[in-house]
C-alpha cells in the first residue's frame, strides 16, 4: 500500500515549538506565478473606513461614495461603529485561548475522520492534494455556524468554557452586519435595497475560521495562507490589534495592510459576490505572511449561499448592454470547485467568464 502521509500535515504550532527551519513543502519556489518577495508595500493611501452607523441610519452620501470607492478600488474596508466592539476582545480571547491548549485536546475536534479523511469541519490545516503542494504556515478551526441547524458540535470546543457562547453570539451579531452592508451594496447598485439581502435563503451557508499563525524562522521563504480569494460572497474579519500579516494585490503590486488597533472590522468580497454583481465588485486577491517573533491569530466569518442553488448574475444587474460575464453553476459545486483552485493558488472565478 502506497504511503500517503504526506497528505497529513503536522500541526504548524507543533513545528514552530521546535526552533527547526521548516521544511522544503512550506518553502516558496522559484516559479511562483504572483512573485517570491514577501516584503509587501506600503498601501499607497490608508485603508477606507466606513462608519456603518451613517451608513445604515441615514444612508450618508458621502458614506457611501466611500463605500463605492472603497469597494471598486481595494474590495475591502474597515467598518467603525459596527456595535460589536464590546464582543471583540472575547472572540479574540477564547480564539487565543483555544489554540494554547495542548495538541491532545485540540485533536478531539479534528478535521480528520479516522486520522486520515479530510473534511472541512474541524481543527488542523487546509487539505494537502498532491505531494507538491506548497504548504502554509498556519493552523485553523472551521466551524459551519449557520444554518444553525446544521451546526456540527461535536466540532465546537467546550474549552475554553465560553467558547460556544460566545461564538453564538458573533454569529447572530455579525449576521446583522452582513446584512446592513449588503443593503448599502444594493444602493449602490441601484437595484432594489433587500436584493441582494434575499439572495441568502435560511439554507444559506456561514462558515467561522480561527486562524492561528505561529512565529516563523523563515518569514522570507514561507507564507502564513498562500494568495487566494475568497469563495463565498463577503467576509467579516476580525484581525489581530498587535501583529500585521495581510497582503492584498493590486495592480501586479503586493501591498501590507497595517494592524488594526482600533475596533473596527475588515471586510472584503469574495467572488460568489463578484459573480453576484456581474463583476462589478471584484473578490480581492490576498495572501497572509509570517511573522519570526510573534504569533497572530484572526477570526473570519464566511457568508454564504444556499448550496443546492445556482449562483450566477443577478437579473437586475443584466441588459443588452451589460450581458452575464459568468456562467451559472450550483454553488455546491463551485465550492468544490474553489478548494481544487485553491491548493494550486487559482481562482475558481475565472473558469467560470464567458
Amino acid at each position: 500500500m502506497a504511503d500517503e502521509s504526506w497528505r497529513l500535515p503536522n500541526s504548524v504550532q507543533q513545528l514552530a515549538a521546535t526552533g527547526q527551519e521548516p521544511s522544503g513543502r512550506y518553502l516558496l519556489r522559484e516559479d511562483e506565478p504572483l512573485g517570491r518577495n514577501l516584503a509587501g508595500a506600503e498601501m499607497p493611501e490608508p485603508i477606507p473606513v466606513i462608519d456603518l452607523s451613517l451608513l445604515s441610519a441615514s444612508n450618508d452620501a458621502d458614506e457611501a461614495a466611500k463605500l463605492r470607492s472603497a469597494l471598486q478600488t481595494w474590495g475591502f474596508f474597515q467598518l467603525s461603529n459596527h456595535g460589536i466592539e464590546a464582543l471583540m476582545d472575547s472572540v479574540m480571547t477564547t480564539s487565543r485561548d483555544f489554540f494554547r491548549l495542548p495538541i491532545e485536546e485540540k485533536r478531539k475536534y479534528s478535521n480528520l475522520i479516522d486520522g486520515t479523511h479530510f473534511q472541512i469541519e474541524g481543527y488542523g490545516n487546509d487539505q494537502v492534494k498532491t505531494q507538491d503542494q506548497r504548504l502554509d504556515w498556519s493552523d485553523r478551526l472551521h466551524l459551519k455556524v449557520e444554518p444553525e441547524d446544521e451546526r456540527n458540535l461535536a466540532h465546537w470546543p467546550i474549552h475554553p468554557e465560553s467558547f460556544r457562547d460566545v461564538l453564538h453570539e458573533y454569529t447572530l451579531k455579525s449576521k446583522r452586519i452582513k446584512d446592513d452592508i449588503l443593503r448599502a451594496m444594493a444602493n449602490l447598485l441601484e437595484i432594489d435595497e433587500n436584493c441582494l439581502v434575499n439572495q441568502f435563503s435560511d439554507k444559506a451557508l456561514t462558515y467561522a475560521r480561527f486562524n492561528n499563525y505561529p512565529p516563523c524562522p523563515r518569514p522570507d521563504l514561507v507564507l502564513g495562507i498562500k494568495p487566494h480569494s475568497d469563495v463565498f460572497a463577503l467576509t467579516v474579519l476580525l484581525m489581530d490589534k498587535d501583529v500585521a500579516g495581510l497582503q492584498v494585490l493590486r495592480d501586479g503590486t503586493w501591498y501590507s495592510v497595517p494592524a488594526v488597533s482600533n475596533y473596527t472590522l475588515m471586510i472584503n468580497v469574495g467572488v460568489t459576490m463578484e459573480i453576484m454583481t456581474n463583476g462589478v465588485f471584484r473578490g480581492p486577491v490576498h495572501r497572509v505572511v509570517t511573522n519570526a517573533e510573534k504569533e497572530r491569530l484572526s477570526v473570519a466569518v464566511f457568508y454564504g449561499m444556499d448550496p443546492e442553488k445556482e449562483i450566477g448574475p443577478i437579473a437586475d444587474m443584466l441588459n443588452e448592454e451589460q450581458p452575464a460575464r459568468y456562467r451559472k453553476m450550483k454553488n455546491k459545486d463551485f465550492l468544490v470547485a474553489h478548494y481544487e483552485y485553491f491548493t494550486r493558488g487559482e481562482r475558481v472565478v475565472d473558469a467560470l467568464r464567458i
